[in-house]
């Protein structure tokens, strides 16, 4: 799979990040199947050629994360090929205490205390990304300066970025950093253009900022073969949008699912869509849209489909 530079940072990563939110649905206590499931999917991902791996503490309650780490076990010479990401910033409702809403938390305390539970469920010394998973109200650049300058003079941490930020407050926060950000996550994807027209992917252009795309499938809707969803099999927009897109691929040999990777990977601020599937076959499909380039027409015919309307 082909591979470019992660924002500014020496971290060379695959065009596609294997996302690992699906490894865990069930925690605290996941099965024995489920964990072996979740390892298939990790073997597939490796295999297809995949090296960048997205997490989040969030993300089975840490059992995603876990999983990931027996997979390592299992596989010691993973840890030299793999680059490894993870979240931090979301605190679920009675956390740490019954009673405690859901709220973001960019503490100094949380941050850090968030990064060394998330090394010992990987079982490795040091994570390549950390990431910001949601914008905090009471968010304090001075605080997240503190911290990450904490973990990264510790050697826990090698680069940072966030997900879900509005630019201004990417601006605000790196205002305060030693260190360049790395990465804004984001979703991006034919039901979701924000990112196009709010300066998202343009200051990822000014900052050299690497924008990773999160659900880049619409929660796999747009994905062929999936069940329909039934709130929009009569959106005369969403069919007009199938169809489209369903003819495109035809004309390149692909799929939908494909065509719409390639249509993201092909936006010049080198978006890297995150694949949630846990189906080897789905995964290694996946793969074929950083071999397919898209010409410029093909582009915006699909653009003016996610749309609906024309250009102005």
């Amino acid at each position: 799979m082909k591979t470019q530079r992660l924002g500014t940072s020496e971290l060379e990563v695959t065009r596609l990040a294997y996302g690992c939110m699906r490894l865990a649905w069930q925690p605290p206590n996941v099965s024995a199947e489920a964990i072996e499931k979740g390892i298939r999917a990790l073997e597939a991902a490796v295999e297809a050629g995949y090296t960048f791996f997205d997490h989040a503490d969030i993300y089975g309650r840490g059992a995603c994360e876990s999983i990931f780490g027996e997979a390592l076990r299992r596989h010691p010479g993973w840890r030299d090929r793999l680059i490894i990401a993870t979240k931090c910033g979301i605190r679920r409702p009675d956390d740490p205490h019954p009673g405690a809403p859901h709220r973001y938390d960019f503490s100094f305390e949380h941050i850090v205390g968030s990064v060394e539970g998330s090394l010992q469920r990987l079982g490795v010394e040091t994570i390549d990304l950390l990431m910001l998973h949601r914008p905090d109200f009471l968010a304090d650049p001075e605080e997240i300066a503190r911290a990450f300058t904490r973990l990264h003079e510790a050697g826990k941490v090698r680069t940072f970025g966030v997900s879900n930020f509005r630019p201004s407050l990417v601006a605000a926060v790196q205002s305060a950093l030693p260190f360049p950000l790395q990465v804004n996550q984001v979703e991006i994807h034919p039901r979701r253009l924000d990112a196009f027209t709010d300066g998202t992917l343009d200051q990822c252009l000014e900052r050299r900022l690497t924008p990773m795309a999160w659900s880049p499938l619409d929660r796999g809707r747009l994905a062929p073969g999936q069940p329909s969803d039934p709130a929009l099999s009569a959106d005369p927009h969403w069919l007009q949008l199938t169809a489209t897109l369903d003819t495109l691929a035809a004309a390149y040999g692909i799929d939908r699912a494909t065509l719409v990777l390639a249509w993201l990977l092909r936006h010049p601020a080198k978006i890297i869509p995150v694949i949630g599937s846990t189906d080897p076959g789905r995964i290694a499909a996946a793969a074929r849209a950083t071999e397919t380039a898209l010409d410029r027409e093909t582009w915006y015919e699909i653009l003016h489909a996610a749309r609906g309307e024309p250009l102005p």
